[in-house]
């Protein structure tokens, strides 16, 4: 089992920085691949950025490339989320999630959730 805790969010004007982070604790956070996912409302819950547990590789979707960054530090069991150039539509709950079985695209594919922080980016 693992638990997840995000913080980080806030409220930032567009063009701002904001750096996410996901505190992990329990067994085997190093095993795990982790995620984030976003979900604004009236929205669905929508895949940003994932990293691999054993290459450290990483995928995001089209709107946070370049502009994103996911890390993970095993050795602190923490995931972050580096967020610069933020625009409004980035505004949404985000969410880590851990240990994927099926595509990291796919909410549903990921075992672990945290409870979401907000993030807020006025225009």
């Amino acid at each position: 089992q693992v638990q997840l805790v995000e913080s980080g969010g806030g409220l930032v004007q567009a063009g701002n920085s904001l750096r996410l982070s996901c505190a992990a604790s329990g067994t085997r956070f190093s095993d795990y691949s982790v995620a984030w996912f976003r979900q604004a409302p009236r929205k669905a819950r929508e895949f940003v950025a994932a990293i691999n547990w054993n290459d450290f590789g990483t995928r995001y979707t089209e709107s946070a490339k370049g502009r994103f960054t996911i890390s993970k530090n095993n050795a602190v069991n923490t995931a972050s989320l580096q967020m610069n150039s933020l625009k409004p539509e980035d505004t949404a709950v985000y969410y880590c999630a851990a240990y994927s079985t099926g595509r990291a695209e796919w909410a549903e594919s990921w075992h672990y959730w945290g409870q979401g922080t907000q993030v807020t980016v006025s225009s």
